[in-house]
């Protein structure tokens, strides 16, 4: 009997072959398609109805933010007045896994009196979308992954997938950026993290709890709580770092008996800390605290040159950056 589970297990493997196929199948045609939108110097628009539809302004959003300006035009909407953001040579990517959708078919005369060029993805390279077009970009016959082979569901994601594959084919191209991304997302977290430096979003050392190696914990555990940002800076005599103090480490310390009335700050720190830089920009910190094995929260600031310590940068002063 077939459960739930396995239904949904069999979906992603379906899925997940599909997916694989895909990659196979880009050709020479995918790079005429890449090609004709990038020597295009205004949009791309992108048509479709139904989940077809819903896919296309995922396409058109993605290509939006990586450079490529585009915008979604609903089949039904085009032939009542929305024609009218259409330029003359836009390209138009058409989007249909039967080839067949009587919407689109309708709209290729019209196109063609717009001279723009029109790119199908369709599942049927024998269908009249694909027969018309002047680029055919086939995502394959697969059948659906549900359980009844109906919904959308192998076709709808095929679609996306080969419009992520044109946005980033696009990027490459044009030589997009981090910079160009940030420039396109000034007020998101993924822009911010792109154009803030750790150095204007640190907690300065003077609002950090700061010790010496010989510094009892006992007074370390004071100034923790005095500033509670997760951690101490152990700094040697010249303001240089000497290790690291966190939250963890007083946990663990604790577990393992340690005695905090005789322990020394040496006893316990990290030394030789992971850390970051000033110039250094949020996202490369946060990948610095995310992408480990044991991800951490907070990081000591060190001037790359001096070793001097700066303060703390801390995964909330990551998310806070730039919110007002």
């Amino acid at each position: 009997m077939t459960t739930p589970l396995h239904s949904a297990r069999a979906l992603l493997q379906a899925e997940a072959s599909a997916l694989a196929e895909l990659a196979t199948r880009l050709d020479g045609a995918f790079t005429q398609a890449v090609d004709l939108i990038a020597g295009h110097p205004g949009k791309v628009v992108l048509c479709g109805v139904g989940k077809s539809g819903l896919i296309g302004q995922k396409i058109a959003a993605t290509l939006c933010s990586t450079g490529t300006p585009a915008i979604f035009l609903h089949a039904a909407d085009a032939v009542h007045g929305d024609l009218g953001i259409l330029q003359a040579g836009d390209p138009v990517v058409l989007l249909s896994r039967s080839g067949t959708t009587a919407e689109l078919v309708r709209l290729i005369p019209v196109l063609r009196s717009f001279k723009s060029p029109i790119v199908a993805i369709v599942g049927n390279t024998q269908s009249p979308l694909a027969t018309q077009a002047d680029v055919v970009l086939d995502i394959g016959a697969r059948p659906e992954a549900d359980p009844l082979g109906l919904v959308p569901t192998t076709s709808a994601l095929l679609t996306l997938a080969l419009g992520d594959a044109l946005a980033a084919a696009l990027m490459t191209k044009r030589g997009f950026g981090a910079s160009d991304f940030a420039r396109f997302h000034p007020a998101g977290q993924l822009g911010r993290n792109l154009t803030l430096t750790v150095g204007e979003a640190l907690q300065p050392l003077d609002r950090c709890a700061c010790a010496k190696p010989g510094d009892s914990l006992r007074d370390t555990v004071i100034a923790m709580t005095r500033h509670p940002h997760g951690a101490a800076c152990v700094l040697a005599a010249d303001g240089t770092l000497a290790g690291l103090i966190t939250d963890g480490d007083l946990r663990r310390a604790l577990g393992r008996g340690v005695d905090i009335n005789t322990a020394r700050a040496a006893d316990i720190m990290t030394v030789n800390p992971v850390r970051a830089h000033a110039p250094m920009s949020l996202g490369e910190a946060a990948r610095i605290m995310e992408d480990r094995p044991s991800q951490i929260s907070v990081l000591p600031v060190t001037d790359a040159a001096t070793h001097r310590c700066l303060g703390l940068i801390r995964i909330h002063d990551i998310y806070q950056a730039g919110i007002v």
